[in-house]
């Protein structure tokens, strides 16, 4: 009879080879999309920006949305801003809306981007955060994706900054993890009960946003991006989402503690605030991530071969991600102490809720 220590490498190890081995692979990297070399038209296009307090990172995505093409209208909707975000907006030529307060019930970002819904009138919409640049050609790339899919709905998960220790150590693990738990390659089959986006960049038909209600319908929502992709597929239409080198963020993570109040933020909202979901999410992590590695001496000698068999199916799992953010293979062997750590930020999201303090952003408090 197997011991509990038999079965728990073993089941560490059989979760790593299923998840290698599933044909939808959430692990990889294939969907992807280039920027495009024709110069696009975009007389049909309206970019949203919300801003707050982004004077420092605005310029830097204006100058690249200029390089996009003709006929582009850029709006940039102030969020009560103190820090000269309007006057950044206006000196690079766009269009600023100066927003009202907060409504009871909405998030910042989502009351903003109502905003400029409702005063503009292009059939397609942008919504770009205010540190997202995209490379010449990226823009006309999103559309012919449109075209080519028939989404209503297309998305990029930007490259994020890998500028400093912490951001190479736990960035390329955001998400690699994102991707296990919204896989792309189901998100972008319309019957499948996925839906994935990524909020820094999406490119949505005035249509089909006007068809769920605007972004009424997510007003209060902080996980607002998959949210809306999940209500466009519930209005029976298409979403497309991958990954991309020409969409890229330039916001910077000097350290451990600002990626964790951005993974901390949202982390036990993704668990719907169930404390039966984070004490699975735990024991899976456990199981998942140490149970093979801790055991693996003390097992017989099947069990043993599966442990190692997962541990090595682990380390090949996230070498996509790593060769997408030109990191080296090697990394992929300190996982289990970046799976840790954004557990910990998972409980300390717990912990947060269970004691009232809601979630800070931008100054302003959720609960």
């Amino acid at each position: 009879m197997m011991t509990a220590l038999a079965w728990a490498g073993t089941l560490g190890g059989t979760m790593w080879l299923a998840l290698l081995l599933l044909p939808w692979r959430p692990w990889g990297t294939r969907e992807r999309l280039a920027p495009a070399t024709v110069v696009a038209v975009l007389g049909d296009v309206t970019v949203l920006i919300p801003a707050r307090d982004e004077a420092k990172t605005l310029s830097r995505t204006l100058r690249a949305l200029a390089e996009q093409g003709d006929g582009l209208e850029v709006v940039v909707i102030d969020d009560q801003s103190g820090d000269g975000t309007a006057a950044v907006a206006l000196a690079a030529g766009a269009q600023v809306i100066d927003g009202a307060p907060r409504p009871a019930g909405w998030s910042g970002k989502l009351w903003a981007l109502e905003q400029g819904r409702q005063q503009t009138a292009r059939p397609l919409v942008l919504l770009l955060d205010a540190d997202i640049a995209l490379a010449p050609g990226m823009l006309g790339a999103l559309l012919a994706k449109r075209a080519e899919s028939g989404a209503a709905l297309v998305s990029i998960m930007a490259t994020l900054s890998t500028a400093t220790p912490w951001e190479r150590l736990l960035i390329p693990a955001f998400v690699y993890f994102f991707k296990l738990l919204y896989p792309f390659a189901l998100s972008n089959v319309q019957r499948a009960p996925v839906a994935a986006a990524a909020g820094g960049c999406i490119l949505i038909s005035r249509e089909a946003l006007d068809a769920i209600g605007g972004f009424a319908v997510l007003s209060s929502t902080l996980i607002d991006d998959c949210a809306l992709a999940g209500a466009v597929k519930c209005s029976d239409r298409r979403t497309w989402i991958g990954l991309s080198h020409g969409v890229v963020s330039h916001r910077v993570y000097a350290g451990l503690a600002p990626i964790w109040t951005m993974v901390a933020r949202t982390a036990y909202t993704q668990l719907h605030h169930s404390r039966a979901l984070l004490a699975l999410c735990t024991g899976l992590m456990v199981l998942a991530f140490w149970a093979p590695l801790l055991v693996l001496p003390a097992l017989p000698a099947w069990p043993a071969v599966v442990a190692a068999l997962g541990l090595a199916a682990m380390l090949l799992s996230y070498q996509p991600m790593l060769r997408f953010y030109r990191r080296s293979p090697a990394w992929a062997l300190l996982l289990p102490f970046i799976g840790t750590l954004y557990l910990a930020m998972t409980w300390s999201s717990a912990i947060a809720s269970w004691r009232g303090r809601g979630v800070n952003w931008k100054g302003r408090r959720y609960t």
